[in-house]
C-alpha cells in the first residue's frame, strides 16, 4: 500500500481524477490473461462510493485499482522507475497488484520515493556523506504532489480505516501511509514533515510471516517516535500552496480541474457479484444441496435479481442462491417497470450439481 500515493499523484498530475473525485468501493473482477482478479480491502469490508481523498487516506485497495486502470500499467510502472524503486521485473509481471504495492523494494529507496513528495515532485538520489549536491528530475507536478501530501496529512479522512487515535497522528504537521505485505510477512510506514521524511520497516529477516502485525500497530509506532525525537519541536503550519493549486468548497484542486457540477449522488445500480464471466467451482466436500452462491448488487433498492428469467428477490441486500451446474444470466431489473439495469452471464462448475431443465448437456 506504501506505493498508493504516487499512483493517486500521477492520476491528479495527469488531470484523470482529482482529490474530489469519486470512485467506486465494491467487489469488482477484473479479466486477465490468468483469470479474473479480483482485489480485497484489508478488511474485507467494501464502502461504496468514496472519494479519492477517502481511498488514498484510508488505503482502500479497490479504489485504488480503480485508478490503475485510469493510468495505465506500462505508466505506472516507468513513473515508479523514474522514482528510483528499484523494480527487477516488467509490468505484466507485477499485472494490477502494482496498485497495491507487489513488488519488492528496499527501504532506502522506498524513503527516498518518499522524499520526492516532500520536494514538491523532485526525485535525487540520496548520499550518506557530504559532499556535492546531487542531480534532480521532475517526477511529479509540484501542485499534484501537494495535493497528495494534504491527502496523507488528513486524520479525518484517515479515520475511515484507521480511526482519530492511532500512531500516525503527530502534534506538527506530517503525512505518512502504512503498508503491510501479504500474509503479514513485514510492514512499512514512511511520512514526511516539514523537514525529515522517515521510514520504518518491520519484519522478521528471514522472511517468517508474523502474528497480527500490521503497518499501523507495527512500523508506525516506531515511526511516530522517530519523528518526534526529530521533529518535536516543528511547527504546525502545513507547506504553503503551490502555484496551480486551488481551493474550493474545502478541498484542493489543480488548475482548471475544478468541477461544474455537485460530484455527490447515489451510486449506480449493478451487479458486483458475480462478476461477468465468472466462473464459480463448487465444493466436492459439501453437499449441492448446502452450497450458495451471495448475489451482490450495488444501488439494489429499488431493483429485483433474475436469474434465468426467473425472479429471485429484491438486490436491497445480498441474496443467497442455490447454484445450478451451467451457464447462468444474471440480471438486475427495475421492480416499478422490468427494465433491464445490468446484465451478466457466468458459469457454475462442479461434480453432482443438478444443472437447470434448460442446460445442455
Amino acid at each position: 500500500s506504501t506505493l498508493k500515493p504516487f499512483l493517486y499523484a500521477q492520476a491528479i498530475a495527469e488531470r484523470r481524477l482529482t482529490a474530489a473525485s469519486l470512485l467506486e468501493d465494491a467487489p469488482t473482477h477484473i479479466p486477465t490473461a490468468g483469470g479474473l482478479y479480483v482485489p480485497q480491502n484489508y478488511d474485507r469490508h467494501f464502502r461504496g462510493r468514496v472519494s479519492v481523498r477517502t481511498a488514498l487516506a484510508g488505503s482502500l485497495n479497490v479504489p485504488a485499482v480503480r485508478t490503475l486502470l485510469l493510468v495505465g500499467l506500462e505508466s505506472f510502472h516507468d513513473r515508479l522507475v523514474r522514482l528510483g524503486l528499484p523494480l527487477a521485473r516488467d509490468a505484466d509481471y507485477y499485472g494490477y497488484a502494482l496498485a497495491l504495492g507487489s513488488p519488492e523494494v528496499d527501504l532506502w529507496s522506498l524513503t527516498n520515493a518518499y522524499r520526492t513528495l516532500a520536494n514538491g515532485g523532485l526525485a535525487g538520489s540520496v548520499r550518506l556523506l557530504p559532499g556535492d549536491r546531487p542531480s534532480t528530475q521532475r517526477v511529479f507536478d509540484p501542485a499534484a504532489a501537494f495535493v497528495v501530501a494534504d491527502i496523507l496529512s488528513d486524520r479525518a479522512a484517515r479515520s475511515v480505516t484507521f480511526g482519530l487515535e492511532n500512531p500516525l497522528a503527530t502534534p506538527f504537521w506530517s503525512a505518512v501511509k502504512t503498508g503491510t505485505s501479504k500474509d503479514m510477512r513485514d510492514n512499512w510506514c514512511v511520512g514526511f514533515s516539514r523537514r525529515y521524511t522517515v521510514g520504518v520497516w518491520v519484519g522478521n529477516f528471514d522472511g517468517h510471516p508474523m502474528r497480527g502485525v500490521s503497518g499501523v500497530s507495527g512500523a508506525a509506532p516506531v515511526w511516530l517516535e522517530a519523528m518526534l525525537a526529530l521533529d518535536g519541536a516543528a511547527s504546525a503550519v502545513p507547506p504553503a500552496p503551490p502555484v496551480g493549486v486551488e481551493r474550493r468548497g474545502g478541498e484542493w484542486f489543480l488548475a482548471n480541474t475544478l468541477p461544474t457540477h455537485p460530484l455527490a449522488g447515489p451510486s449506480e445500480s449493478r451487479i458486483t457479484y458475480p462478476g461477468q464471466g465468472a466462473i464459480l467451482a463448487l465444493d466436492p466436500d459439501i453437499p449441492s444441496t448446502m452450497q450458495r452462491v451471495f448475489l451482490t448488487a450495488t444501488g439494489g433498492e429499488h431493483a429485483d435479481f433474475v436469474m434465468d428469467g426467473k425472479r429471485l428477490g429484491r438486490a436491497a441486500a445480498e441474496l443467497a442462491w442455490q447454484p445450478a451446474g451451467g451457464t447462468h444470466e444474471l440480471e438486475l431489473r427495475a421492480a416499478r417497470d422490468g427494465r433491464v439495469i445490468d446484465r451478466v452471464r457466468f458459469e457454475v462448475r462442479g461434480q453432482g450439481v443438478r444443472r437447470p431443465p434448460h442446460a445442455s448437456n
